[in-house]
């Protein structure tokens, strides 16, 4: 039997310790750019309205805004994701097969592409909704079971089969890089607006959730960002689904029974519609 000595041991672990640098390295660009996201996010949003059904602004204005805000939230929870396609492009150069350089910040762009194109579809809705419903959405009317009946319905939305199908691509990074791999910047910019497809699919109610507590609150992007991050990243998958539903029934039921008493809820003024302006005072 072969003995293998240190040097051996050296050049066989060298590789691995590599790769693992590259991937730490990895997940610290994509932390110090959340880091900045939220930072920059927090001045844009400073002395805007705060609460529920806030009107979104002028379109070029949502979608920096949108865009920032999907870096702050999702990039930590994506982290994985990205140090796993990291890793095989190392292992593939390694090897000498093709992994060209920005392949990376290709497949952080196509992710954050499908989140932007996510986020012009909710500017569309809320505008429609706000033009055909008009006073209607006043917190003392409907806005208020409206904002109730979003985030039950994003908790109902914890238990169908089609959020446990996207989560299952979200927490398994391995299995989904291997299964859409593509070659080159191209393919990697493609596979990263595939997962951010999943990841839509996975967290698009909780974003609507967002926009019923107050999407211009910087408080509340932090507890979105929470949950979604405990429910791609907690081991026990089930658990971490149930403490999300949970709070999100939770809420429902604060909204609905007593908003004043939400912890952290900007409630509108009587009369006041859910979409008043974003650069009216911040209510209490």
């Amino acid at each position: 039997m072969a003995v293998v000595g240190p040097a051996s041991r050296r050049a066989s672990t060298r590789p691995v310790d590599a790769r693992a640098r590259w991937q730490l390295t990895a997940v610290g660009v994509l932390l110090v750019l959340a880091a900045a996201a939220w930072a920059f996010t927090g001045s844009r949003m400073a002395d805007m309205d705060a609460g529920p059904g806030t009107d979104p602004g002028a379109l070029g204005f949502y979608v920096v805004s949108w865009v920032a805000m999907m870096a702050a939230m999702m990039l930590p929870s994506v982290a994985p994701m990205v140090a796993t396609y990291v890793g095989i492009q190392r292992a593939r150069r390694r090897r000498g097969m093709h992994a060209p350089a920005g392949a990376s910040a290709c497949f952080v762009g196509g992710y954050l592409l499908t989140w932007t194109v996510a986020g012009l579809a909710a500017y569309g809705l809320f505008d429609a909704g706000s033009s055909l419903l008009g006073d209607e959405l006043a917190w003392d009317r409907t806005g208020r079971w409206v904002a109730a009946a979003v985030l039950l319905g994003a908790a109902l939305y914890e238990l169908t089969p089609l959020k446990g199908a996207c989560l299952t691509r979200c927490r398994g990074p391995l299995a989904f890089v291997l299964e859409a791999w593509r070659d080159g910047r191209t393919g990697a910019l493609r596979m990263g607006a595939l997962h951010g497809a999943w990841c839509v699919g996975c967290c698009w109610a909780l974003m609507a959730a967002l926009f019923a507590l107050g999407v211009m609150s910087v408080a509340w992007m932090l507890v979105i960002a929470l949950l979604i991050a405990v429910e791609k990243m907690a081991p026990w998958r089930r658990a971490a689904t149930t403490v999300v539903t949970v709070a999100l029934v939770a809420l429902a039921a604060g909204v609905a029974i007593d908003p004043k008493r939400v912890p952290g809820l900007t409630v509108p003024t009587d009369g006041a519609p859910m979409d008043a302006p974003m650069d009216a005072p911040m209510m209490g």
